[in-house]
């Protein structure tokens, strides 16, 4: 079918911003679950239409709002704890009048909000305190519903027909001969039948006698002496059955723990156990073992750091095959291929045994036939994976989709780049099939007209149009802003491919297969030639962005070829043309390089990819640049990208942001229905810091290499602690001299070689 300029929000899937936010909001995560919610703790629909808690892709909270007397608490402060684990705020009671008369001033009680994440529930505590000087009785209320939506509801889908909403149902407290208490109710279930067959409940439960039961709601009166406190513990605890009653489990390959299956239960407070929890979400946020840490001289410059390795310790979900970072919250928090392969590169330098689980469970994923609902092909690697009902339904194809052409030369990428950063020869004959499968769909489905290049075009019309990174509908066009035809070929998915083809030649010589590892060097350098010749624009200084489907080239200015640099496909002749394209003012806006120059047909800086700025974009294109000696240019993108996370709340990068040009004592503009936390933007820092240092990490040969390292003049020195190489470690001290930096061993276990190249 023609592509053609129309918005068409259900065809493709877009993501409806039909609100301003007034705060940014708290988030916290754990396996599958998530929640989102403002600065005080409550998910209010009226504010946010993304507010709520989800598990498996549907909200099974949609409403849950704390009042003191007639309103809501005054708002001193809220936050979440370095390690992602605990959120908490402060707040205190209004004024309270009786008639005319002030019977208790503003200030006077304190609520303490506590609230820790578990996979499949929420604990929370009120500890409600009294600093008045006469006794008080605090009334406090919780309004609470379920509206059960499917995270495409949410984003904002409309479905002609939904399935039924279940009776609330009351939970007593049994007695000792099993009879139920005819006292108030200790939990109530909000329950829902969807189109797919499972049954959904959402049970909350609290730990003291209510004073009142509701409609959706319950009330407490805590009464308090002068200047004494008193806790109130309340869970919510999300469960799903089949028709039959038994535990539905998550698709395979997602975080299918014994904890991660849940059941409708009649037993009373299942989920009350905050310390417990409080203290399981600690040991989780704890580094992974095996992991290098970083500090530096600049604290503003470790707490974006901290909250970096936070955040994706938070998004990664342990799955039957390893650890897996889901991409990004509140629209994207399942596995995706290109997100989860971009991540274990950016920090693989820092903690390699991330991409071996995203190697592992992208494996196990990979397409084995022809299923064109799904844009599969035999060898393929997995877009995304979604299990709430829509996917089940195949309302929408995202159960299993594999609409990417870039995610499976990515995937033979990553395996070369963990096993020179690992020496685990023995992971990678495991992978061995997997890798020769993606190769071969990158020969066959993924060239269809044989020319060498990498195409992609939907199979049927529920799939993505755009399969690159910039999937947005109006992503790829000429220079007249005409939208490209299909099948398109991206300029970076050429560059992945010659990386793919290089790094399987190295592999196929690690084992032995001289003959196989020659003709795979063969054809990627016949890729390089071909790719030369048909994208380089020398008007523009730069490679077009695609070819369309008559092998027109869009010849337009964006951050794509920086990806080029990145794998080396880009000749020398042309490398520094191209990265003073990349820094010039047109796009480099001086909180990042824009995803398309200024003055192009289609620039908009507040687009989601024709003209904003993205992290993980900058920190790829930072990268580049370092390959071919620019570190000086991306220790420039480094200090960008620093400034830009001081600007943010918790020093959170997002998604992305607008891409306006910076101006003195004024801050970014931040995009509105942007993921934050997202797992490549967290993990931006690190291979921008990688990619400033010119590091190198070889551990066949032992040997780390700082080819022209530099660092920004905010910071002094660089610690790395626990960086293993191989069987052995190294603690280094980085300095920042006025020409270079110099790089001292602290502590050497091993026989490890370190290389400064000036």
């Amino acid at each position: 079918m023609p592509e053609t300029d129309t918005l068409h929000l259900g065809e493709q899937y877009y993501i409806v911003a039909d609100g301003e936010r007034s705060a940014a909001p708290r988030v916290l995560k754990h396996g599958d679950t998530f929640a989102v919610f403002d600065p005080h703790g409550d998910i209010v629909p009226a504010e946010a239409g993304e507010q709520g808690i989800y598990h498996g892709g549907t909200r099974f909270l949609s409403r849950f709002e704390l009042t003191m007397g007639h309103g809501r608490p005054f708002l001193l402060n809220s936050t979440t704890s370095d390690d992602n684990v605990l959120f908490s705020a402060d707040m205190t009671n209004r004024d309270v009048f009786r008639g005319e008369t002030l019977v208790l001033a503003r200030g006077e009680i304190h609520v303490y909000r506590a609230r820790v994440l578990r996979d499949g529930g929420v604990c929370e505590r009120l500890r409600v305190s009294n600093h008045a000087r006469q006794r008080v009785e605090v009334p406090l209320t919780l309004r609470f519903d379920a509206d059960f939506a499917d995270i495409f509801e949410v984003r904002g889908a409309r479905r002609p027909v939904r399935g039924i909403r279940l009776p609330d149902v009351p939970v007593h407290q049994a007695r000792e001969h099993g009879e139920e208490s005819a006292a108030l109710p200790v939990a109530i279930a909000l329950g829902y039948r969807g189109l797919d067959g499972v049954e959904r409940r959402t049970r909350l439960e609290w730990n003291r006698a209510p004073s009142v039961v509701a409609d959706r709601s319950v009330s407490f009166v805590v009464s308090l002496e002068p200047h004494t406190s008193d806790d109130l513990e309340l869970a919510v605890v999300l469960e799903a059955a089949d028709a039959h009653g038994a535990s539905v489990a998550v698709p395979a390959g997602t975080a299918a723990s014994a904890s991660n299956r849940h059941a409708v239960s009649a037993s009373p407070r299942r989920g009350l156990d905050f310390e417990a929890a409080l203290l399981a979400g600690r040991e989780r946020g704890r580094s992974p073992a095996g992991a290098a840490t970083v500090t530096s001289s600049n604290e503003v410059f470790n707490r974006w750091m901290r909250r970096s390795m936070a955040d994706l310790r938070m998004m990664t979900s342990e799955t039957p095959h390893g650890a897996y970072p889901y991409a990004g919250i509140p629209w994207f928090s399942t596995p995706f291929g290109r997100d989860g392969l971009l991540t274990a590169l950016e920090v693989l330098w820092l903690d390699p045994a991330l991409a071996r689980g995203v190697l592992a469970f992208l494996a196990d994923a990979q397409a084995t036939s022809h299923v064109d609902a799904q844009d599969a092909q035999p060898g393929k690697i997995l877009h995304e994976m979604r299990n709430g009902e829509m996917a089940a339904l195949g309302e929408v194809p995202f159960g299993r989709y594999y609409g990417s052409a870039d995610a499976t030369p990515l995937f033979v990428l990553l395996a070369d780049r963990y096993v020179e950063r690992t020496g685990d020869l023995a992971f990678a004959d495991a992978l061995w099939p997997h890798i020769v499968a993606a190769l071969g769909w990158m020969e066959t489905d993924g060239d269809p007209d044989g020319d060498g290049f990498i195409e992609y075009a939907r199979r049927q019309a529920t799939g993505l149009v755009h399969q690159g990174w910039k999937d947005s509908n109006d992503a790829v066009f000429h220079a007249d802003g005409t939208l490209a035809s299909p099948p398109i070929a991206l300029c970076e998915i050429q560059g992945y491919a010659y990386a793919a083809w290089r790094g399987a030649s190295r592999l196929a010589t690690a084992r032995g297969d001289m003959a196989l590892a020659g003709q795979w060097y063969e054809r990627a350098e016949r890729l390089r030639a071909r790719f030369d010749a048909a994208f380089w624009c020398e008007e523009l200084g730069t490679y077009a962005l695609a070819l369309d489907g008559d092998k027109r080239p869009c010849r337009v200015r964006t951050s794509n070829p920086g990806h080029c640099l990145l794998t080396g496909i880009v000749p020398g002749e042309h490398a520094e043309r191209l990265a003073a394209t990349l820094m010039s003012d047109r796009s480099f806006a001086g909180w990042g390089i824009r995803t398309v120059a200024s003055g192009e047909a289609r620039y908009n800086p507040m687009s989601y990819h024709n003209g904003s700025i993205w992290p993980h974009d900058n920190a790829l294109v930072a990268a580049g640049l370092a390959r071919y000696g620019h570190t000086v240019r991306a220790t420039r993108v480094l200090s960008a990208m620093f400034d830009l996370s001081q600007a943010m709340d918790l020093h959170r990068l997002p998604e992305l942001i607008c891409g306006f040009e910076r101006h003195a004592s004024e801050s970014p503009t931040l995009y509105p229905v942007a993921c934050a936390p997202q797992a490549w933007a967290a993990g931006a820092v690190f291979l921008l810091l990688e990619a400033a240092l010119g590091l190198q990490i070889d551990a066949r040969a032992r040997r780390v290499t700082f080819a022209r390292a530099a660092l920004p003049d905010t910071l002094d020195w660089l610690r790395i602690s626990g960086l293993r190489v191989g069987e052995g470690s190294l603690d280094l001290l980085l300095e920042r001299h006025p020409r270079d930096v110099g790089v001292t061993v602290l502590q050497r276990e091993g026989d490890i070689e370190i290389v400064s190249v000036k």
